[in-house]
């Protein structure tokens, strides 16, 4: 597992972390872990396949609609030709 390193923090900061960790019951590297993970990976963030559902419903897709764009995905595509 990689590790971080992270140079030049100052006291104040450092003081502010442990004081959190210690709030939310764990060590200062765990709530680092836990600040970082939520920085880059928000359960907020929006993911594809609701995206797409989303713009389904936008758009007022039939069930045939649905059923067809299903269909399509089992039947292989047709390899281009170039000549």
């Amino acid at each position: 597992m990689p590790a971080v390193t992270i140079r030049n923090l100052s006291d104040e900061t450092h003081r502010a972390l442990r004081v959190r960790a210690t709030h939310h019951g764990r060590s200062t590297e765990a709530e680092i872990r836990a600040i970082l993970e939520a920085a880059v990976r928000p359960s907020q963030r929006v993911k594809l396949g609701t995206l797409l559902v989303d713009i389904g419903r936008q758009a007022d897709l039939s069930e045939s609609d649905v059923e067809s764009l299903q269909q399509r995905e089992k039947v292989p595509a047709e390899p281009m030709t170039f000549e």
